[in-house]
């Protein structure tokens, strides 16, 4: 019983600790007014027409949060995706499963204080059960997640990526 106490407590902590870091990533400035970052909210009926194409435009969909570390990490490697490759036809989706309540807490400011050029929508349905098997049947619904497609392929990959493999992946695809 002391064993599973102590372990609880050990968890307790160290949970605490990785929220308050978390925290101090996004460096909130709470008198700031994030009412004009612009956020497209859709259910997956909405989200539907950003997870296919008919056009030779290459999409690159990856969904994140705010709250789950390896999302932050591997963020920056999308951002200079899609700069790099802009011009290339390739056009980066990053889709937000943050919950609803912290949209104007925590997304709308990360958002602006990370600069993102991306396009980035969220994702406000609670029917995970049906999306996430229909995003990919394969899909545990943990996160990063990202979805790399055209009108000829379409691959999906429930991993944290660096810059090099992201590049490698979207080079499969543009050849």
């Amino acid at each position: 019983m002391r064993i599973v106490c102590l372990l609880l407590l050990i968890l307790t902590a160290s949970c605490k600790n990785e929220s308050r870091q978390n925290e101090k990533a996004v460096d909130l400035d709470y008198n700031e007014d994030f009412s004009t970052v612009p956020l497209e909210i859709y259910d997956f009926e909405g989200l539907k027409p950003f997870l296919k194409t008919n056009t030779d435009k290459t999409y690159v969909v990856n969904f994140w949060a705010t709250w789950c570390a390896p999302c932050i990490k591997e963020l920056p490697y999308f951002e200079q995706l899609n700069a790099a490759y802009s011009d290339k036809n390739v056009e980066v989706i990053l889709v937000s499963l943050d919950f609803p309540k912290k949209y104007d807490s925590h997304l709308k400011p990360f958002i602006k204080k990370n600069n993102l050029k991306s396009k980035v929508v969220a994702l406000d349905d609670n029917d995970s059960n049906t999306w996430i098997p229909a995003i990919n049947p394969d899909w545990s619904g943990a996160i990063p997640a990202t979805l790399i497609f055209n009108k000829e392929k379409r691959q999906f990959y429930e991993k944290t990526f660096t810059y090099e493999e992201l590049e490698t992946e979207i080079k499969q695809f543009l050849n």
